[in-house]
């Protein structure tokens, strides 16, 4: 089975909703990962237009939110959701956190998350522990999506690449920075995958609709998924 994915941080779409629609649109994914995803209104919107269900963080009056958020498109579906916020947040005014989906198709369950990490390196570490420490527990493939504010060389990058592939590495095409998205330097957005889901191809889309629609460019990986349990095997 075959599940096209979109990393993206898309800035609250501060750029125009329109341009970032026609960008993801064009690639027809079954699931997106979105960070910076602005007001609630903006991303029903969004999925709207796409033809996909989202699930981010509930609603809540005491608390800030976390824009964190994972769209499917029919015949996926979102099964469950939760938001996981992390403990070491050194910006109270800009929370951070990780969206947990577990998202299904007929015969077949997996989980989607989506992260957006902080800019100190030792809150990034402890963000990328608390994931590896829920995502243990996860039963199925997994996806772990989103803006790393980190290069690769990084040391919570690093991390989680020692317990899940980077999907960069296995599928990647040509250039595979993502910011500034007008003249791209720096790969810090990233697909990380779980043992047993391969990476066809994995592109950074160019053109001037990627690099106006926000101040990030996207992530798009054509990836294949593990043959459900019991299914029957293939020559």
């Amino acid at each position: 089975m075959q599940l096209r994915v979109v990393v993206y941080n898309v800035r609250g779409f501060r750029d125009g909703s329109d341009r970032v629609i026609r960008l993801v649109g064009h690639f027809h994914p079954d699931i997106v990962v979105l960070n910076e995803t602005g007001s609630r209104r903006r991303l029903r919107r969004f999925a709207k237009a796409l033809g996909m269900d989202a699930a981010s963080d509930p609603w809540s009056p005491f608390r800030r939110r976390v824009k964190n958020a994972v769209l499917v498109r029919p015949p996926w579906r979102i099964v469950s959701r939760r938001l996981h916020r992390f403990r070491d947040v050194r910006r109270r005014l800009y929370p951070r956190g990780a969206l947990i989906a577990q998202v299904g198709r007929s015969g077949f369950r997996m989980w989607a998350i989506a992260v957006h990490l902080g800019l100190h390196p030792l809150e990034r570490i402890h963000s990328v522990e608390e994931i590896s420490d829920l995502a243990r527990g996860l039963a199925g493939p997994v996806l772990i999506g989103g803006d790393f504010n980190e290069l690769p060389d990084g040391k919570a990058v690093a991390f989680l690449a020692k317990r899940y592939w980077d999907a960069w590495l296995l599928g990647g095409d040509v250039s595979g920075e993502t910011f500034p998205a007008t003249d791209p330097t720096a790969r810090i957005d990233f697909l990380f995958v779980s043992q047993g889901i391969g990476a066809l191809r994995v592109i950074v889309p160019p053109g001037p609709d990627a690099r106006l629609a926000s101040d990030h460019l996207p992530v798009v990986a054509e990836l294949r998924l593990p043959e459900p349990e019991g299914s029957p095997a293939t020559g």
